[in-house]
This record gives structure tokens, C-alpha cells and sequence, in this order.
């Protein structure tokens, strides 16, 4: 299989366009043999978060992303966000680019953020092997972008196999700076329009159980997007522009080496006023449209996935989130599913943009206290029996 072929295979695949279609078997296909898994996570998440440290953690995640796809030169290799962690699939021919551009940002997050990171390269030959399986679909959030959604159980085995200290990639030497074009975060934290922002994570407990898995996602997904807003954390008008001095510190951190940082803060804010002046004033800036790049930023935020499971950041009022808890409850008492879900007040955004003229821009969307990483630790509590995984603490709200 030629380059071409094989970095161009996600776009082979026909997309859907309806999240619903995550449940869909039919909407699911085998990644090619000889493909590997990139998987990432940050050590202990939740003490960073417990920090305050929400920005680092996401950064480092989606970081993985940005380094991988700016490594390869490919856009379109699918990957998942984690929250605090991502996965990325890779053609053989990109292996060992994978593999450093893991190492260059492990490395980066140690020295930068002072959070441990575990990085991996599994084999996917390896995993099937083990008699599980990594397979795709194409859901369409756009006309320029289209999200992968995993299943098959291969993305948790590879991450379990991560974590017991196999098939991990030794940081890169001291100094290395990843490859992070592209990576931002430049927007207010998005307040709950509807009561809360829901982080939820469900897996099914057993593979035999995996029909009934489905049919209780689809009802999840049914409740949490009966409202106009489909209960995207987002509203129509797209995020509203606000750069911290944090972020505006992560983001030359992240993209410019020490001696340039300076420049880069200075390049970074003359980027952010002038896209704020041409969004309140809808003037445009050459092929550029602030007014439209924000409505696009909407549409093309990736806050619902499908890994080995449903993961979801959606805006919900209290009586839809008491119907998907009571849903997840008996679910998981019946022996169907194993879930967490934590709430918050609202919500950040992480970006990567190739470059603001094209649509292809993709953003990502976790909860502003934990998120995913939350949801996920009380998702092993409720494993380990911890009345904490089932019963998630209390919001405003709950």
C-alpha cells in the first residue's frame, strides 16, 4: 500500500452524519493490518486538575494530537481526544515519526508543565492477536471536518497495555521542542446555558451485553440532545473570544522555544485583536472571515465520541441529566454498562488549527473541573465497587 493510500484510508471510509450513527455496526471498519495505535495519557490527572491545572492537562492532550499530525504532514489520520490523554492511528509508514513526535512531547510536558506523561506505540497486529480489534467510522461534524469514532475494544487494550508499562516510548533528550503549530486556546470558558456541563463516560461491562450497550447509548445520546442546542456546550453564535494571560503563556510555551517565546506572545496577541476587531466589525482580512472562522469554531467542536464507548461534554438542565443518570444506574446494576459522570459550571475549548484560511480547524471541548478525567476516576471507583463511581458528587445542580 502506497503512502498515499494508506495515510488517505479514514477518507475511504463513507461518513455519517448524525451521531446516532455511532451505533450503527454497519458504520465500522477494520483499520488496516500493519497500522499502530499512538496513546498518551498524563500520570495522575486528576491531582493536576485538583491543582487547577485544567488548561495544562487539556493542552497536553490535544499537544499529542497536533505533534502527530504536524509530524506526518497528515491531517487526517484519526484520533481521539481524551481530556487528559489521545490516541492516534497511524499507518506504517509513519511509525517511527509517531514514535518520536510521542517522545518530543513527553518530554515537552515534563519540562514545560511538570506533568508526567506515558506515551505508547502498540501495534495493531498485536492487539488483534490478543483477540480484540480496532475498527472506524467517519462521523461528519462538517463540510471540513470529520472526527474518528473507535470500536472493537483495541483502543482500551492498548491503553490498559500503556499503563502496565508496555510498548511505552522513552522521552526525548532534554530540550526537545515538539512540533505544535497550530495549537491554541484563545476562548472565554463557556459558561452552562441549560444548568450544567455534563462529562459523562459509559463502556460496556461485558462484550455480550453489546447490543443492549448500543440501544442504551442511542437513548443517552436521545435525551441529551433534546433541545435546540442538541445539547452542544456551544451556542449558535459560536464561542466568545477571550485570551488569558494563561493561555496566552501556554500557547507561546507550546509553539515557540524559549528565546522566541516573547515574539510569539506579541505575534499571538496581534492575531487575537485583529480577528476580535474583524468579528465585532465583520470586515474581512484578505480570504479571511472572523465572523464566519467563530460559526465554524461551533460547528466543528468535537464534545460527543465514540471510543470503545460513549464520551460526552454536554449542556443539560436537570431533568434530562436525572433520566440519563437513572438510565446509566440501571444499566450498570443490570450488568450492562460501567460508567462515570461528573458535572461543572462550564467548559474550555482547545484548538488546533492548521491554518485559519481553510475549515478544517478542529476544537475540542472537556469540562472546566476535571471533565473527562474526573468522569473516567469515578468510572474505576464504580468498578471497584466505590459507591463514589455511581453516585457522582454533586454540582449546583445535582
Amino acid at each position: 500500500m502506497s503512502k498515499a493510500t494508506a495515510s488517505s484510508f479514514f477518507l475511504t471510509i463513507p461518513a455519517f452524519e448524525k451521531f446516532e450513527g455511532v451505533i450503527d455496526d454497519g458504520n465500522y471498519h477494520p483499520l488496516p493490518d500493519g497500522w499502530m495505535l499512538a496513546v498518551a495519557d498524563i500520570v495522575d490527572s486528576t491531582a493536576a486538575i485538583a491543582a487547577g491545572r485544567y488548561k495544562s492537562v487539556n493542552l497536553a492532550g490535544v499537544a499529542v494530537i497536533s505533534a502527530i499530525l504536524n509530524g506526518t504532514g497528515e491531517h487526517d489520520l484519526p484520533f481521539i481526544f481524551g481530556g487528559d490523554g489521545a490516541l492516534v492511528a497511524v499507518p506504517p509508514e509513519d511509525g517511527e515519526t509517531a514514535r518520536t513526535a510521542l517522545a518530543a512531547v513527553r518530554r515537552w510536558v515534563e519540562e514545560e508543565y511538570g506533568l508526567d506523561m506515558r506515551t505508547a506505540l502498540v501495534p495493531v497486529a498485536d492487539i488483534r492477536a490478543h483477540g480484540q480489534d480496532v475498527r472506524l467510522a467517519r462521523f461528519a461534524v462538517s463540510e471540513g471536518v470529520t472526527y474518528a469514532m473507535f470500536s472493537g475494544g483495541g483502543s482500551h487494550w492498548a491503553e490498559a497495555e500503556m499503563k502496565a508499562g508496555r510498548y511505552l516510548v522513552d522521552p526525548a533528550p532534554p530540550g526537545t521542542q515538539p512540533n505544535l503549530s497550530g495549537l491554541s486556546c484563545r476562548w472565554q470558558p463557556i459558561a452552562a446555558r441549560n444548568g450544567a456541563i455534563a462529562s459523562i463516560i459509559a463502556q460496556p461491562a461485558a462484550a455480550d451485553r453489546d447490543r443492549e450497550f448500543r440501544r442504551l447509548v442511542g437513548e443517552i445520546v436521545t435525551i441529551a440532545s433534546a433541545d435546540a442546542q442538541m445539547g452542544h456546550p456551544v451556542a449558535d453564535g459560536g464561542p466568545t473570544l477571550g485570551l488569558t494571560l494563561e493561555a496566552l503563556n501556554l500557547e507561546a510555551r507550546a509553539t515557540a522555544p524559549p528565546g522566541r517565546r516573547l515574539q510569539r506572545k506579541l505575534y499571538i496577541l496581534l492575531q487575537y485583536y485583529l480577528t476580535a476587531f474583524l468579528h465585532r466589525t465583520r470586515l474581512k482580512f484578505g480570504r479571511f472571515d472572523a465572523h464566519d472562522y467563530v460559526r465554524d469554531v461551533r460547528m466543528n467542536t468535537d464534545f460527543r465520541k465514540f471510543d470503545d464507548g460513549l464520551k460526552m461534554t454536554v449542556d443539560t438542565d436537570p431533568a434530562r441529566l436525572a433520566r440519563i443518570r437513572d438510565l446509566l444506574e440501571t444499566a450498570a446494576a443490570a450488568g450492562i454498562c460501567r460508567y462515570g459522570l461528573h458535572l461543572q459550571e462550564s467548559a474550555l475549548m482547545t484548538c488546533f488549527v492548521p491554518t485559519p484560511l481553510e475549515r478544517g480547524h478542529m476544537h475540542f471541548i472537556d469540562g472546566a473541573a476535571g471533565g473527562y478525567a474526573v468522569a473516567a476516576s469515578r468510572l474505576k471507583l464504580s468498578v471497584s465497587g466505590d459507591p463514589l463511581g455511581a453516585d457522582p458528587s454533586p454540582a449546583r445542580m445535582a
